[in-house]
């Protein structure tokens, strides 16, 4: 049965904590490279048949891919389905992290949590997700695809999976970085979810 692993990036060098949403020029930290090359590492210790890698296009998802590519032998498939959410603070500092969100000044930002009100809507989010989802099996119905994308667009993949709502708080999305969020498909339609950190081992920069 095929499986559709989606895969958080890595770690991002980002000194300024910049919100930096779908900014082209973030790439990988050191830490985030060594995230992707332990990804890579695993699937192939576990003889995971992967034969396709597809990616955001942004840069941090294409430099993740990299190492799974060239492991498994295959070329990088750019898909702009699977980019980042948009969102309203994008380009923003926030130092102080959830503080700055929910400061006076974004108040009307935060107006709507369930659509949500500061980007783009969940449910555009599931439905450009799930069709990528789709397009991969149908694309590669005989073995495992790997798909990079962003944490947002993965956990709304996943609540979709689960029946669940898609209001929450962003502390509780478990999706980690270099995460494995993986669908197992029968006949056409995905049966089974599972969750791994193959990178957890990897301390990240405080």
């Amino acid at each position: 049965m095929p499986v559709v692993h989606l895969l958080r990036h890595g770690h991002v060098h980002n000194p300024d904590k910049v919100l930096y949403g779908r900014l082209p020029e973030f790439r990988l930290s050191e830490t985030g490279q060594a995230m992707a090359r332990a990804v890579a590492d695993d699937l192939v210790s576990r003889s995971t048949p992967v034969g396709r890698v597809i990616a955001s296009p942004l840069l941090r998802a294409q430099q993740t891919a990299r190492p799974l590519a060239d492991a498994f032998g295959v070329d990088i498939v750019t898909d702009a389905r699977v980019i980042e959410a948009l969102n309203a603070y994008e380009g923003r500092p926030l130092q102080s992290g959830a503080a700055d969100f929910i400061h006076p000044r974004n108040w009307w930002l935060l107006r709507n949590p369930w659509r949500p009100s500061w980007g783009e809507p969940y449910l555009e989010q599931q439905d450009r997700m799930w069709a990528a989802i789709r397009d991969a099996v149908e694309a590669n119905p005989d073995s495992d695809t790997v798909m990079v994308s962003h944490q947002l667009p993965i956990w709304v993949a996943r609540l979709a999976f689960e029946k669940r709502r898609y209001l929450h708080d962003p502390r509780s999305r478990q999706c980690g970085l270099a995460s494995l969020t993986s669908f197992t498909f029968e006949n056409g339609e995905p049966v089974a979810m599972s969750y791994r950190e193959p990178a957890a081992h990897i301390e990240v920069p405080a």
